[in-house]
């Protein structure tokens, strides 16, 4: 049988919430209206080989009538869930308890317990019917305590809980780490021993997806900056003053492309994460009017100091294959000079933001052209940009639903906290790429960087 979780608890506990952040996914509605959930709906989650359901529920609305209900006969224990079975048969109690026999009626039919409140509410003996309610199922059951504004009663919600359930968890659904995540489904694997092996299952598709989505990133990464940075908007015309009176229009069409296509990237990075409907907040890449804003640019991606220690590794690189191909008798003058040039270039080059030509061709006609991009930071800049929604998007939980502000960061910082053997091939990589030449496999180059991210 698949693993199946039914979400219950009281109205407006973040049962919802919950749904959303184990199936890590948005698009299982969340609202803090109470009774948004008004009939039961099934997810039915997929990783991998794994797979198991999540169920989210209406909260209960009549728990002590429904209690008094189930009490009018007395029962032996053994007889319990026969009497809730009972209850779910009889169609006058459909109509008297509708929430009641949605949330009652995926649990009478396999499905385990994950029973929410919200410690930032008092506990109170009303939830009592309700914890009675659910221990009259005999099904597997778990406790969530979400603070949903704050844990100020944990303590008396524990205390209470565990009367009624082996296992209770505090668990977030909003702020909920990865880590925090998996250890529930762990838990789970704990709570019914059937479901064990799946269970142990699905901890490890979980990690398989994480490493996956990682992968996939580095991907998006390195086919957006390959784009970028090489990208051309190119135009025949007859002389060349056409050329400079079609350079406005040219140039236009370059940025909204360049813009467009870095819009698309994180619009797909969202989607790896399943962030289906999290709008972004994102300021617009500087390309325009301050095309020359070095500061704006810099916010983004090396300062001087750093560009002008990246332009010496790159330089040193191409030095030392001088080195190499002269069998070192340059006496590493190859090396030390090359660095030195490289340097200085990318100091100098600093406020050089874009290639902009606009030239003939020999073949007797002229073209408009702008592009491809040459400036050596601004691969880093777009990187910068990536990397800071690929974080936030590993932090952020599915049920949280506040725009994703997208603010200023360098990816300096985010590279030195890397090795100097992991650093030197992201900047040889880059270097190239900003001098329009060949990078190979760029996205394993950029994966150190990814995986840093995670922590």
């Amino acid at each position: 049988m698949i693993p199946a979780f039914a979400v219950v608890g009281h109205p407006n506990k973040g049962k919802s919430s919950v749904v959303s952040t184990l199936a890590r996914d948005d698009r299982v509605a969340v609202s803090m209206q109470s009774g948004t959930t008004q009939v039961s709906e099934s997810f039915d989650i997929h990783l991998g080989e794994a797979h198991y359901k999540l169920i989210d529920t209406p909260g209960f609305q009549r728990p002590r009538k429904l209690l008094a209900w189930l009490q009018q006969q007395p029962v032996n224990a053994d007889q319990r869930a026969a009497r809730i079975k009972a209850f779910l048969q009889d169609d006058s109690c459909h109509q008297q308890f509708p929430d009641e026999t949605e949330l009652l009626t995926p649990i009478m039919e396999g499905a385990a317990i994950l029973y929410v409140v919200d410690s930032s509410r008092p506990y109170s003996p009303e939830y009592e019917a309700e914890m009675e309610i659910l221990r009259w199922t005999g099904q597997p059951s778990m406790a969530l305590i979400n603070p949903i504004s704050n844990s100020d009663y944990i303590d008396s919600w524990q205390q209470a809980l565990q009367q009624f359930f082996r296992t209770v968890r505090v668990f977030d659904a909003v702020k909920a780490d990865l880590d925090q995540h998996i250890e529930l489904l762990q838990a789970f694997a704990h709570l019914h021993q059937p479901w064990s092996q799946s269970l142990s299952s699905l901890v490890t598709a979980v990690q398989a997806e994480i490493r996956r989505q990682q992968q996939h990133s580095c991907k998006l990464a390195a086919h957006l900056l390959e784009d970028m940075v090489r990208y051309q908007q190119r135009q025949k015309v007859i002389d060349q003053q056409q050329a400079k009176s079609l350079q406005p229009v040219l140039q236009a069409a370059y940025y909204s492309w360049m813009r467009k296509r870095e819009s698309q990237a994180h619009d797909e990075l969202q989607t790896v994460y399943r962030h289906h409907q999290l709008q972004r907040d994102s300021s617009e890449l500087t390309l325009s009017d301050d095309l020359f804003d070095t500061e704006k640019w810099y916010a983004w991606g090396l300062n001087r100091k750093q560009l002008a220690a990246v332009g010496g590794i790159a330089g040193a690189a191409a030095g030392g294959v001088l080195d190499l191909t002269v069998a070192g008798s340059s006496l590493l003058l190859g090396t030390l000079g090359g660095g030195a040039i490289g340097s200085s270039a990318a100091w100098l080059g600093a406020n050089k933001l874009a290639k902009q030509k606009l030239k003939g061709l020999p073949l007797g006609g002229f073209e408009a052209k702008i592009g491809p991009m040459t400036n050596r930071n601004f691969p880093y800049v777009v990187l910068a940009r990536f990397l800071y929604i690929y974080k936030l998007l590993n932090q952020r939980n599915h049920a949280q639903r506040d725009h994703l502000s997208v603010d200023d960061a360098q990816v300096g910082k985010l590279l030195e906290q890397l090795s100097k053997q992991q650093q030197k091939p992201i900047y040889k990589a880059l270097d190239r790429l900003s001098r329009q030449k060949d990078v190979s496999n760029l996205a394993d180059v950029l994966e150190p960087l990814f995986i840093e991210q995670q922590h």
